[in-house]
């Protein structure tokens, strides 16, 4: 399989395994990471197609690590889409705000997942 790269940001373990599994039968490679720094530094040694970025991690938070990305050049033009449990009203535009490419609030459907990424990423091989 050749399809485009994309990094999963997340530390809740189900969740990382449902955007794996799913992103993985649609022909995509992934990558993983269960904290923001290591988002950060899986980001500028891969150059992956597209991040998606849990908003709560541990060490740095989505947030934090969506401003180091963007503060390197390597990593600066890659999409980032925000995965988040807060779902309040205005929570979407302060994460576009804050830099995000897109917004996906939890519990996730499957086909907006599919979707998100495919808008932000390109087709996939299946």
């Amino acid at each position: 399989m050749t399809g485009e790269q994309v990094l999963i940001a997340e530390d809740n373990q189900k969740n990382m395994k449902l955007f794996r599994d799913v992103l993985l039968a649609k022909g995509y490679r992934t990558l993983e990471a269960t904290t923001g720094g290591k988002a950060v530094e899986l980001a500028a040694e891969h150059e992956p197609d597209l991040v998606l970025m849990d908003i709560q991690l541990p060490d740095l938070d989505g947030v934090q690590a969506l401003r180091r990305m963007r503060a390197d050049e390597r990593t600066a033009g890659i999409p980032v889409l925000a995965l988040t449990a807060q779902a309040m009203q205005g929570d979407r535009e302060r994460f576009l705000a804050a830099g995000f490419d897109g917004y996906l609030s939890k519990p996730v459907d499957v086909r907006e997942l599919i979707a998100i990424v495919r808008a932000h990423c390109g087709g996939a091989t299946r």
